[in-house]
């Protein structure tokens, strides 16, 4: 495992320097993104290095249907980046970030429906896409859009965020049953998997 682990921690720790030379160079904007993206894609083609026996998904008692593994993230809490493990049966509500998020496939699928909101204050989709292996989307901070997986098999992907989950406290969602939009509490059940 040791190995591993630190072959692991080395390919981060390369990425995340390169992510970081990009948005300090180019800013944040849809290019930029994109080049972040085709990074993180590049680390999660080392299928080898994020085993489901390293990330294990959440336990049949256990009442959460995903984990989340911060693998990186600043001293100052910018460019986090997560591992998330989630099982089949996941749906979120339509939501903002309030940071740019890039999400990229390294097995499973992870559909995404993305939104604008509507005059009348809701939301109405604009189009979907599906996070799979060699795949990812990208979001600006008031980009819009939910989760479903409802695949066969777990997924396992990267979630990274200009900052961290943590740090993200007026992170909007749209709830349909009472037609409002209310703030997502910050994250606070990440587990640790830094090298």
């Amino acid at each position: 495992m040791g190995g591993r682990s630190e072959t692991r921690a080395v390919a981060i720790a390369e990425t995340v320097v390169r992510i970081r030379a990009i948005t300090a160079d180019q800013g944040i904007d849809p290019n930029s993104l994109a080049a972040i993206k085709s990074e993180l894609l590049g680390l999660a083609a080392k299928t080898e290095l994020f085993p489901v026996a390293d990330f294990p998904l959440p336990a049949a008692d256990d009442p959460a249907s995903s984990c989340l593994y911060r693998l990186h993230e600043d001293s100052d809490h910018r460019n986090a980046l997560y591992l998330n493990a989630g099982m089949t049966g996941i749906d979120t509500p339509p939501h903002n970030h309030t940071t740019w998020a890039v999400i990229v496939g390294i097995r499973g699928q992870e559909h995404n429906r993305l939104y604008h909101r509507a005059r009348a204050g809701g939301v109405e989709q604009t189009g979907d896409f599906m996070v799979e292996a060699t795949t990812g989307i990208a979001f600006m901070p008031d980009d819009l859009h939910s989760i479903h997986i409802h695949g066969r098999e777990p997924v396992l992907n990267f979630h990274m965020y200009g900052l961290g989950l943590e740090q993200l406290h007026a992170r909007q969602y749209y709830d349909a049953e009472t037609a409002a939009w209310r703030v997502f509490p910050a994250h606070t059940d990440i587990r640790d998997a830094r090298g």
